[in-house]
């Protein structure tokens, strides 16, 4: 049988007069701006004019480009190598759909289509569930099959946050960068959200401590400090906290080694190379830090690929579906919030 996975990320501009329309595709997301069209459209457009200036900056010193394309195709090689040696009875084949940047889902489906599988697999690059990330992506795809009257048989991996695979690539990643080190502040860094969107029943805050606190008993380690922070705010809302430069800034001027792990981030991309690597580097430099680690993004990770590759294999077991196939036995969190199944 053939079996079509949709690897969603977010994607990121291919060249420095491509950064303002991804400005404006991001912000022009209803999951995003949840506004009206007729005034989410122009409020998007003058953000990204605004921003650009800032963010081409930020791309310059990635070359000019964001490497998130060519990661993320690294990472679908690898998974579709992977889930083609673990199990002989399906022809696996991926494809990658960009949110706000090209491959977008209007092409993409074309060569889905082409393929003819009988089976589609979404399956984000995006750990933890939020309705901004995930459910946009996963939202953009079912519009674009129902557009061009595209139906065939499609399942979700809704979301892994505690998956034993993906818990032990970030525990081996961590353990490579801190077996030698005596003192030190481990921080995890996760992308933020409004507070609004939290209240609203969006499980990404939960997600996200459920991560951590596995990798925290997975790693083992008597009396390690470690902290859950959250990074990128923009905007005048209150977000979610504590923020990852407060955290970077007091542990900084008490001398503690920095040790920061992307928890939310599976692909290096200008959030990681950018503000952890260069911006919050400078400011910890800033405020007295001696020694300043960062954990790399899973990336082709063997542990991670093969938390997607089990995920999608033994998908039947928690199916998360469109609606039209039911799901057959339960989530494959143990736990209430999870956007897949309606719990009781």
């Amino acid at each position: 049988m053939k079996k079509a996975i949709i690897l969603f990320n977010l994607g990121g501009p291919d060249k420095i007069e491509n950064v303002e329309p991804f400005l404006f595709n991001l912000f022009n997301d209803p999951a995003i701006l949840n506004l009206p069209t007729f005034l989410r459209y122009p409020l998007a457009k003058l953000i990204s004019n605004r921003r650009a200036p800032v963010a081409k900056k930020i791309y310059e010193q990635l070359g000019g480009a964001s490497p998130i394309l060519k990661l993320t195709k690294e990472q679908s090689d690898a998974l579709e190598k992977k889930i083609n040696q673990d199990q002989k009875i399906d022809e696996y084949k991926c494809f990658i759909v960009m949110r706000c940047w090209h491959p977008r889902a209007e092409q993409v489906i074309k060569e889905v289509q082409f393929f003819n599988p009988e089976e589609v697999i979404l399956m984000p690059l995006y750990p933890q569930y939020s309705a901004a990330t995930s459910g946009s992506s996963i939202k953009e795809w079912k519009d674009v099959c129902k557009k061009n009257q595209y139906k065939v048989k499609t399942s979700t991996i809704c979301c892994y946050p505690t998956d034993q695979n993906f818990v032990k690539a970030h525990t081996k990643e961590i353990l490579k960068k801190i077996k030698d080190l005596k003192s030190f502040k481990l921080i995890f860094s996760a992308h933020g959200l409004p507070e609004k969107n939290i209240k609203k029943g969006d499980p990404y805050q939960w997600q996200v401590e459920q991560s951590v606190k596995k990798i925290v008993e997975e790693l083992n380690i008597e009396n390690l400090d470690w902290i859950l922070s959250y990074q990128s705010r923009v905007g005048p809302l209150k977000w979610i906290g504590p923020s990852t430069e407060d955290i970077i800034i007091k542990n900084s001027k008490i001398g503690k080694h920095i040790v920061l792990v992307p928890i939310a981030f599976v692909s290096e991309h200008s959030e990681t190379l950018v503000e952890l690597d260069i911006e919050y580097k400078e400011l910890a430099d800033a405020n007295g830090c001696k020694n300043y680690t960062r954990v790399p993004a899973l990336g082709t990770n063997e542990d991670f690929i093969k938390t997607m590759s089990d995920l999608i294999i033994k998908k039947n077991e928690y199916e998360f579906n469109d609606g039209l196939y039911p799901p057959k036995i339960q989530c494959p969190l143990e736990f209430k919030k999870c956007p897949c199944l309606n719990h009781e």
